[in-house]
């Protein structure tokens, strides 16, 4: 016979190998349906070139990048059964000096990133007992618990006005898709030199990143990393830095 100690390590030992198992088919499943994102567009805005400590803990002035662009994104084919939150960002590609002869590999900055979380599944516990509770009779549910049928009237009260509210409002966009007009970029881009202005070969691509709750992360094409997810990175026009705001051009006239 088999003490207390020697069943239940062996019920864990059992149990651990199962959710192994089950979590090894689960990211493995993914390969079998490859996705595929689409952008698209990403356009510049507006964008100037100032002077001045870019952080509040900077302890010199230098030049930095201020952004604004237009975003069109579908990532929705991302998210599967196997993925817990998408992150999305959008970067900056520019020459790393003004200087053409210099053999210098362009630089990149992130400047606007957001986590967008998968759908809550509607087999999760709360909602399987809500479902539960719902069509059992009351009569079996006030001798379960009494005070669960209040809470029956008051959350059946409050999915019918959910559920108004609902069919009037507007229907809200699936997970992954983006529409940002005039975006303010989080993060400004500056340079080590402290010099930013005028420089040239600027453009701005969309990237992201699958957080799955098992597995591997995959990364956007063209980031680099392994694995990668299938597509094309949308980039947008190449544009220049301009000069440092309130700078006089050379050959400018003079307005009085």
């Amino acid at each position: 016979m088999h003490s207390s100690l020697n069943r239940t390590q062996a019920v864990f030992g059992f149990f651990t190998t199962v959710a192994c198992v089950v979590a090894a088919v689960a990211a493995l499943s993914t390969l079998l349906f490859p996705t595929t994102a689409t952008t698209t567009s990403v356009d510049l805005k507006n964008v100037q070139v100032v002077k001045g400590r870019p952080h509040y803990y900077s302890t010199k002035r230098s030049e930095y990048a201020q952004i604004r662009f237009d975003l069109d994104a579908d990532l929705t084919p991302l998210f599967n059964w196997n993925t817990k939150q998408v992150f999305v960002y959008v970067y900056a590609t520019y020459s790393s000096s003004n200087d053409p002869n210099t053999l210098l590999r362009d630089s990149e900055a992130v400047i606007w990133d957001a986590i967008i979380p998968a759908q809550t599944s509607p087999y999760t516990w709360d909602k399987l007992k809500e479902k539960a509770l719902d069509a059992l009779p009351t009569s079996i549910v006030a001798k379960i618990s009494p005070g669960s049928v209040k809470k029956s009237k008051r959350s059946s009260s409050k999915t019918t006005a959910s559920k108004k509210a609902k069919a009037n409002a507007k229907e809200e966009p699936a997970p992954g898709v983006l529409r940002l007009r005039g975006q303010k970029a989080k993060y400004q881009i500056n340079d080590i030199t402290g010099l930013l202005a005028e420089r040239q070969n600027v453009t701005l691509s969309v990237g992201w990143n699958v957080q799955p709750w098992v597995g591997a992360l995959w990364w956007s094409p063209g980031s680099g990393a392994f694995p990668r997810t299938e597509g094309t990175v949308v980039k947008s026009e190449v544009f220049d830095f301009p000069a440092l705001k309130g700078k006089k051009v050379e050959g400018q006239a003079e307005t009085v």
